[in-house]
């Protein structure tokens, strides 16, 4: 029930076509001209170009936001030095790979319950999990679905902490102190084609400090010292004079390593970056309007202030309304999927290990109440008023006419 039905005469996707004609003769003229094509100057222009926008040190462009994670664990671990099995405090509703790269960089997860209102881990909650884990010293927050999470207080709760973004589909999410995924030591994005602008397949880490970010260089590219910058490459080869510079490797690595091709699409998609951002919070003050603001008795809230609005999130107030809706949705066409991964506890990969779904209300809420429906700079006034009027016709029905719909007032 994901996919809206594409014989209905109307259809709203998850995310249309980002990709012009003009990008993609950009890229042609490119590949047709260009004399090396993975990993080179274009995509060091690239990461120039979004540190200068995204307000950052340093950038390194990479194969997907699942990669970056990877890759900022990685070099955290470290530039660092965390030990082995040292506890980390992650959301309960998140992607999988925000996870999964704790466990396999050999650290502990410890989930905390989100806030129903930004889908973050919840101040609260966090106290919490810190108080009964005073051994815990790493945060790996997310900016979920577009919304800034509430780092000021993550950060009063646990002052000391290796602080981690996951800022993955929330390009340009605004806090008082800057844009997220630039706020602390160091985050991820992913420029997967769903999301705010594309490279297809791709991400970025942000971080600020020099060795961190060399480490990384590193380790993107196998280990390899020649990644390095100048003087820390000529350092490394005066350490090492009995092995070739070329293949000296001076850490353990990965190959997550993007082409220039990816480059040569970003460059040109984060030059409307700003615009399609601005587009997306019309449409999702449009959505508020509609939803949860006309009827409060059916739908929560989300916080607006700062969201770059990745998609468009309903949370019934009840469980039956939400499989209700999403089935209507689905056959007049209307593209929907869960809140994320939903609650990961209850994910098979996860399930028994890190407690009890249960203990997190708030994710389960969301995960039994909430979905979503895509949202892009693509979409126009009048697929807005189409989607009013369906929901209008939805809440006519008599079940929920009574509570607020347009057949109650």
């Amino acid at each position: 029930m994901e996919k809206g039905n594409r014989k209905a005469p109307f259809f709203w996707p998850l995310m249309k076509e980002t990709v012009t004609v003009e990008d993609r003769r950009s890229i042609a003229e490119f590949v047709l001209s260009a004399e090396w094509l993975t990993n080179g100057p274009k995509v060091g222009e690239f990461e120039k170009a979004w540190s200068e926008w995204q307000g950052c040190e340093h950038s390194l462009f990479v194969s997907s936001g699942s990669a970056a994670n990877l890759l900022l664990l990685a070099g955290a671990i470290e530039h660092y030095g965390i030990k082995p099995g040292a506890k980390v405090a992650v959301p309960a509703i998140t992607w999988s790979t925000h996870i999964t790269p704790v466990i396999q960089m050999g650290l502990t997860p410890v989930f905390c319950d989100v806030n129903p209102r930004n889908f973050a881990m919840d101040p609260a909650h966090l106290q919490r999990i810190s108080d009964e884990n005073p051994d815990m010293n790493i945060i790996f927050a997310a900016h979920l679905l577009g919304i800034p999470a509430p780092v000021k207080q993550y950060r009063e709760i646990l002052p000391n902490a290796v602080f981690l973004e996951d800022s993955c589909e929330s390009h340009g999410a605004q806090t008082p102190h800057g844009k997220v995924g630039s706020l602390f030591s160091g985050g991820t994005f992913s420029f997967y084609f769903g999301h705010h602008m594309t490279t297809l397949e791709g991400g970025m880490v942000c971080v600020k400090e020099e060795n961190l970010y060399e480490i990384m260089r590193a380790k993107r590219s196998h280990g390899l010292a020649r990644e390095c910058g100048k003087n820390r490459f000529e350092r490394f080869k005066s350490q090492s004079p009995d092995v070739d510079e070329r293949f000296l490797f001076i850490t353990d690595g990965f190959n997550c390593r993007n082409t220039e091709i990816g480059a040569v699409l970003g460059l040109r998609q984060l030059e409307r970056l700003d615009a399609m951002i601005a587009r997306r919070r019309e449409v999702l003050g449009k959505f508020g309007n509609m939803t949860w603001e006309k009827h409060p008795d059916l739908f929560s809230s989300f916080q607006t202030e700062g969201n770059s609005s990745f998609c468009l999130p309903f949370a019934c107030k009840t469980q039956a309304m939400n499989t209700d809706l999403r089935k209507f949705l689905y056959d007049k066409g209307v593209d929907s999927r869960p809140f994320c991964g939903g609650n990961l506890l209850r994910q098979p990969f996860l399930a028994g290990k890190f407690g009890a779904p249960e203990d997190f209300p708030n994710a389960d809420y969301l995960h039994f109440h909430g979905f979503y429906i895509g949202n892009n700079h693509l979409i126009t006034d009048d697929e807005i008023e189409t989607l009013e009027n369906l929901l209008e016709e939805f809440l006519g029905q008599s079940m929920y006419a009574q509570r607020g719909g347009r057949g109650g007032r």
